[in-house]
């Protein structure tokens, strides 16, 4: 996996349509953020519509959630900061996490519990490429996957860094596109992101 989208989505309505436009598009990935309360019930309509599909649950903030996203079908959790009350939670039940990280400290948090990719975000606000570098030269086991400013623009320099396993954007899912119905042009953008990202990483 080279990319995948983060999705927000605030009515239902559409979790199937998005869900058929990224499949459609080649990227049957998907990080629902659970900013809305639509979050959890699209999760659960995604993965029985497309049980193929990798659907996981972004902004998680508590324990509850984490359940709820689960019980709904999500298949890993993300967080956007470092919260040891989650990735402990998490870890305990063999749920895949993917906790945020800025900071070495963090970064050697990550370590201690044994995860092997974590989030950084947001990512061009902390320095981007070259803060993931030096993070990545004393805790060589780490690979990141960077969220928050990543799009067509940046994409080749993180997916040209050897630490990133892969991006997260969302600048072919955006909300005004949803709730316009614009699901054939978002199934043309991420066919673009793909294409764009395989020609990087071939």
């Amino acid at each position: 996996m080279k990319n995948f989208r983060i999705v927000v989505l605030d009515d239902v309505k559409d979790a199937e349509k998005l869900a058929d436009a990224l499949v459609g598009g080649g990227l049957p990935c998907a990080e629902v953020t659970f900013r809305t309360a639509a979050a959890e019930e699209s999760i659960r309509i995604m993965t029985e519509k497309y049980p193929d599909m990798l659907v996981g649950a972004g902004t998680v903030l508590t324990t509850e959630q984490v359940d709820k996203a689960v019980a709904a079908g999500a298949k890993f959790i993300v967080s956007p900061g470092f919260d040891a009350e989650i990735v402990d939670y998490c870890l305990d039940k063999n749920i895949p996490i993917l906790p945020g990280v800025i900071s070495p400290s963090e970064a050697a948090q990550a370590v201690k519990r044994g995860l092997s990719v974590v989030k950084f975000f947001p990512a061009e606000q902390y320095g981007g490429v070259t803060t993931i570098k030096a993070l990545a030269a004393p805790y060589t086991m780490l690979k990141f996957m960077p969220t928050g400013g990543v799009s067509v623009k940046n994409l080749k320099d993180y997916l040209s860094c050897d630490k990133i396993i892969c991006c997260g954007g969302s600048w072919m899912v955006k909300g005004d596109m949803i709730k316009s119905g614009e699901f054939d042009k978002i199934k043309q953008m991420t066919k673009e992101a793909v294409e764009l990202a395989h020609s990087i990483r071939k």
